[in-house]
């Protein structure tokens, strides 16, 4: 009978310990997702970046006396892709926001590009701009996706830092686990457009 209860209690012991494995592996599943969903935000940023010279090139072809604009495109290309990404960007704050403010540059300028390229029919008809204008509206969307999906993986992850029992096993077996840093909408986008007739 004694043994027959001890051989209960150790196979009870050994149900909870497995039971507990799932969330002891959640917090490091939750970060590589957080990671992969960032590489794939990279990815696409890139993608964008690599885009932009042809394009540049396309419209200099039509719009040579828009050399202010089609300047500031390719000075937003360099700023966004030669910003050095630290290793802890995702918990940096003040990196993260740099990276943001960067990338928001270079979708201005892009913006006022094909601004430009409405005032050009011949360069509306031209087909490797539309090809390239195409791509880039496809990459546009891309990159939407990208940072949807990394979003709603740091809001799991970081949920799984702030609640209980994740935060309890965070604090024994995962101390160095930080808060990640998610996207954010600049405070001129949340206004309303003033409109006057």
């Amino acid at each position: 009978m004694l043994l027959q209860a001890q051989r209960l209690i150790v196979a009870a012991c050994v149900l909870l310990g497995l039971s507990g494995c799932g969330a002891i592996n959640r917090i490091p599943t939750l970060d590589e997702q957080v990671k992969a969903a960032w590489s794939q935000v990279l990815n696409q940023y890139q993608r964008r970046a690599d885009l932009i010279p042809n394009l540049v090139e396309t419209v200099k072809g039509y719009a040579r006396h828009e050399q202010e604009t089609l300047t500031a495109v390719i000075e937003a290309r360099a700023k966004a892709t030669q910003m050095v990404i630290p290793a802890n960007i995702l918990t940096d704050p003040e990196a993260f926001r740099r990276f943001q403010e960067n990338q928001a540059g270079l979708t201005g300028a892009l913006s006022r590009l094909l601004a430009v390229a409405e005032r050009y029919p011949d360069l509306k008809a031209n087909q490797n701009f539309l090809s390239l204008q195409s791509q880039l509206e496809g990459t546009e969307n891309r990159i939407s996706v990208a940072r949807r999906d990394y979003i709603e993986a740091v809001q799991a992850y970081n949920t799984e830092l702030r609640t209980i029992p994740g935060r309890w096993i965070a604090a024994i077996f995962y101390s160095d686990a930080k808060v990640k840093e998610t996207f954010t909408i600049p405070q001129t986008s949340q206004e309303a457009p003033k409109v006057k007739f």
